[in-house]
């Protein structure tokens, strides 16, 4: 009894399952030598299971004797039979019965490829001369034993299981070869037929499991001389014999089931077809799914002629799938459906199925090859691997990514292999218990959390790159395009242009043939892009403009690795851009000043305007960081270019409305003046400076326009040396920030200082409050009402703003006297500023109902009503208008009409600047520019007459309530 517990401990130290157990197999075997057996117990650490290996080495030593003692004796040979005893109990078990068949593991087994064909056949050919259905099982798994031995001896074995895949799929061909021949036997007059077996899925992509139903398709023809439909029914009787021989189960085991579901009409078709009878259905009647299907058909047994001739048949039918109605969403919402199928115990086992899993891979490579591969033959291969190598290869996957998928792909079939040796059954599930897994990790060389954790990181990656892959724009882009449009000649391309909506064609083409010429790896992705590139930059309202831009932007960028992986994978990216470049001379004008933010395109969130805060300390720490004065000022630059760029691009893109680009200027302009003011301080030395925001600045409200109206304000204490020296400060740093280069100044207007351009330019607190009380006329009461704290000093510019809030907020209101001087003042204006002859209903700003009618209306009712509303004071047009309408100074109903006109006309002007890349206040009149500005707004590219006719008619009910509200006319609703 101290002898089998001494046992069992050593069984429990060696990681045998039960101890116990493996102890009294142990001791039986040792009662029946009268010796122990002949081995140390460290040879089974290569077993992943113990117990069964020490099992079935007992059987085989007894079965036949002095056959372990040689094994034993050679540390290889034993080694590749422990790791198959121990990692499949059929193998083992086969082994055990079949004991010369360990005589194969005696040597390093070798991949035989195309010679399995010739071996098996030697194996299963009985005394007749005809192949013996068990000798073929038998030489079937006399062969899985060798390539299982191969496989779980392999120090890294992900390297090799697409060799070991391959090899499966030889011998597969080999037992069809060897099945058919027999079933031809059985089947009388089967001469009279021409039979061909097709490989589909996994066999036809050379890629089989250790246990898989292997899918095929039967095509038949009559012999020379024979009858046809004679010949079809004999084909069909062969092909149900072939199905028979390899699914029947003996004494001797099975091979695996033929499954031909996938020919044409599936199992309700008939077993075989004519080559003629094949085209007739796929040319009619085929389903997308069907052709992707045929992706990987090939000749695997019978007649090869036959068999190539319908590979050659259905091969163009194939390339042409992806352009068909539909196919990507049917192909998207196959995939799902098989994913809502999974019974939900499952589904985080799912090796093949699951979410991120093998067909995952599969399906991603497959819509790459079917879409792409209609104008590029180096993608029209069979396997996943050979696939994915030629996608990297070529630029259709980028190479990390490309890397990424091989090593999850080469992770999960190793995976989907062991668990289906494990008890040679065809299963995709990963194990549910400890037990299991840590078998699983045996068969790796691997602890049990290492395998899982590498599983579920594999599952994570291929996810991420399925998103990416399965759900392109790029890949619906260029699917939409006919297969014949891929492969154009120069005459057909330029009229291809022209039907686009080129102008120019012969130059377009000039561009793409520039963009697409070279044998580099960034030509190939342009390749790859500008398909789809084309679509969509027609889509715009200057294709021409929108293809020279793309070309000038990828000049410019194309060497950098980010480009054209980013505009290949990175979601819209590739679509945002064509949209830009077709659309916003404004924006392509500060891309090509700053290229790299095109980046910003690949994620929306890239795109939200960073706060006053953040862009002052970005600046400042430029300022710090800087080596000299000029590299200093050249940074501040290029951040506010950097982030003009941000703003317009989420106005195009539609990320931004009105409201927030016009904060989000305003708040870059604040940053701005802030970071002027301390590089001139660098270079003069003042007093401190306050800066006030006026105008459109001082309401939060800029347009992609607009100049930067201000004041500048320094201390009561300050000399006259003082305001020298301020003066020379503010104007350096006016033209610091404003001084036109290679991206747009912000130009600082400070002509609503008191007594304009021919007051001074800066003046003291005190100064500026006794100014506003003794001279301040009724329209200077008028601007200060968006009078703000901006930069600066901003105390100072508080002092100001507090000190004349009297004349902001007249407490008894206006007199009619200055209510009809600043109506005076507004007509005198229009009548000045109008352009002689222009239509005032195009007018965006100045013409009847635009945005000064509407302002100054809003700032009469703020001069009028503040004093005792004090929920009026605001410098903002919008909040002043719902102020009005929460006093009962204004109705809603008049609120909502000159809220809507402020907003749309607002919209109208910086849609206008981005179009043409300069300032505009009246609607254009060139339809291509009309339908441009329209487009930003989100009309269709043929409604661009309803924006002038929705601008029109917004303004002109705007017009009826200014008259109400700023001219004191009656209401004619009333």
């Amino acid at each position: 009894m101290s002898r089998l517990n001494t046992t069992v401990g050593e069984f429990a130290r060696r990681g045998f399952d039960s101890p116990s157990g493996a102890a009294r197999v142990w001791e039986g075997w040792t009662r029946r030598l009268g010796q122990a057996p002949p081995l140390d117990l460290t040879l089974f650490e290569v077993a992943a299971d113990r117990d069964q290996a020490l099992e079935l080495l007992a059987r085989i030593d007894e079965a036949a004797p002095g056959l372990l003692s040689r094994v034993v004796a050679d540390q290889g040979w034993c080694t590749r039979l422990l790791a198959v005893l121990g990692g499949s109990s059929v193998l083992a078990r086969f082994l055990a019965r079949r004991t010369e068949q360990i005589e194969c593991l005696a040597t390093e087994p070798d991949l035989k490829g195309q010679a399995r064909r010739t071996e098996l056949q030697e194996r299963a050919l009985g005394a007749d001369g005809v192949v013996d259905p068990d000798l073929l099982r038998r030489a079937n798994l006399a062969a899985l034993v060798e390539i299982a031995a191969f496989d779980l001896t392999h120090p890294h074995p992900e390297q090799v299981v697409d060799q070991v895949a391959a090899e499966l799929t030889h011998l597969a061909d080999a037992v069809l070869q060897c099945a058919l021949q027999r079933a031809r036997a059985e089947v009388p007059g089967s001469e009279k037929v021409r039979l061909a077996v097709l490989a589909m899925g996994k066999a036809g992509g050379a890629e089989l499991n250790y246990v898989s139903d292997v899918d095929v398709i039967h095509i038949a023809e009559p012999a020379d001389g024979a009858d046809a439909d004679e010949a079809m029914q004999i084909g069909a009787g062969v092909a149900a014999a072939l199905a028979r021989i390899c699914s029947a189960h003996t004494a001797e085991g099975t091979i695996w089931p033929l499954d031909a579901g996938l020919r044409p009409e599936g199992r309700a078709g008939p077993l075989v077809r004519s080559l003629a009878s094949c085209e007739t259905y796929y040319r009619t009647w085929a389903k997308n799914w069907e052709f992707q299907a045929l992706l990987k058909a090939r000749p695997a047994a019978g007649d090869q002629d036959l068999g190539q001739a319908f590979c050659d048949m259905v091969a163009p039918l194939v390339w042409q799938a992806a352009g068909r109605d539909g196919f990507l969403a049917e192909a998207r919402a196959m995939r799902q459906r098989v994913i809502s199928l999974i019974p939900p115990k499952e589904a985080d086992r799912e090796i093949k199925l699951g979410v991120g899993g093998l067909r995952d891979t599969e399906f991603s490579v497959q819509l790459l090859q079917l879409v792409h591969g209609r104008g590029d033959e180096r993608l029209r291969v069979r396997g996943t691997f050979e696939a994915l190598q030629a996608l990297t290869e070529h630029g259709y996957i980028g190479r990390a990514d490309g890397a990424a998928m091989v090593e999850a792909y080469r992770t999960q079939r190793v995976l989907e292999h062991r668990v289906q040796l494990r008890r040679l059954r065809r299963t995709h599930l990963v194990p549910d218990d400890e037990q299991g897994w840590v078998h699983l990790g045996r068969t790796l060389g691997r602890g049990p959390d290492e395998v899982q954790s590498a599983w579920r990181s594999s599952t994570r990656s291929v996810e991420r790159l399925r998103q990416r892959i399965f759900f392109s724009p790029l890949l619906d882009a260029v699917s939409g395009i006919s297969s014949d449009a891929l492969r154009l000649s120069t005459t057909a391309a330029q009229e291809r242009l022209r039907v686009l909506g080129f102008e120019d064609p012969r130059a377009a083409l000039g561009h793409i043939q520039a963009l697409t010429q070279g044998a580099s790896r960034t030509v190939e992705i342009q390749r790859q892009l500008m398909p789809a590139m084309l679509g969509w930059v027609a889509e715009g309202p200057n294709p021409d403009f929108g293809l020279l831009a793309f070309r000038q932007l990828s000049d410019a960028l194309g060497t950098t690795s980010w480009y054209m992986r980013a505009l290949r994978d990175e979601g819209w990216m590739a679509q945002r851009l064509a949209h830009i470049a077709s659309s916003s001379r404004y924006v392509v004008n500060l891309l090509m000043r700053a290229p790299e933010m095109v980046q910003l395109l690949a994620h929306t969130d890239d795109l939200e305007p960073r706060s006053r805060d953040l862009l002052t300390g970005a600046m400042g720490r430029a300022i710090a960081r800087a080596s000299d004065h000029a590299t200093a000022i050249a940074s501040v630059r290029a951040l506010r270019r950097s982030e003009l760029c941000r703003i317009a691009l989420g106005d195009v893109l539609g990320t931004a409305d009105v409201v927030v680009v016009g904060q989000a200027l305003s708040d870059l302009a604040e940053a701005t003046l802030d970071a002027g003011l301390e590089l001139a301080r660098l270079e003069v030395d003042g007093p401190p400076v306050g800066v006030i925001g006026m105008g459109r600045l001082g309401g939060g409200e800029l347009s992609h326009s607009s100049d930067a109206d201000v004041m500048f304000v320094i201390p009561d204490d300050s000399s006259p040396d003082g305001v020298e020296a301020a003066t020379r400060l503010v104007r350096r740093a006016c033209d610091i920030i404003g001084k036109p280069g290679p991206d747009p100044g912000l130009v600082v207007d400070a002509d609503l200082r008191p007594e304009g351009r021919g007051g001074p330019l800066v003046r003291t607190v005190s100064s500026y409050l006794t100014y506003y009380e003794r001279w301040a006329a009724v329209w200077e009461a008028q601007a200060l009402l968006r009078a703000r704290p901006v930069a600066g000093e901003l105390r100072l510019a508080e002092s100001v703003r507090d000190g004349v809030s009297g004349l902001r907020h007249p407490r008894s209101g206006l007199s009619a006297a200055q209510v009809a001087e600043i109506r005076r003042l507004k007509s005198r204006m229009e009548n000045e500023r109008i352009p002689s002859g222009a239509d005032r209903t195009r007018h965006l700003k100045l013409g009847t109902g635009g945005l000064t009618d509407v302002e100054w209306s809003v700032q009469l009712l703020q001069l009028q009503h503040a004093g005792t509303h004090p929920v009026l004071r605001t410098s903002s047009t919008l909040m002043a208008l719902e102020a009005a309408e929460r006093v009962g100074v204004l109705s809603p109903e008049h609120g909502a009409t000159l809220r809507e006109a402020w907003l749309h006309v607002s919209r109208v002007r910086n849609a206008i600047t981005l179009v043409r890349g300069r300032a505009g206040d009246t609607l254009p009149v060139d339809y291509r520019e009309l339908a441009a500005v329209a487009g930003l707004l989100g009309y269709r590219h043929d409604q661009h007459s309803q924006l002038v006719d929705d601008t029109r008619r917004l303004m002109r009910l705007a017009a009826r309530v200014v008259d109400v509200v700023f001219w004191g006319l009656e209401d004619e609703r009333s």
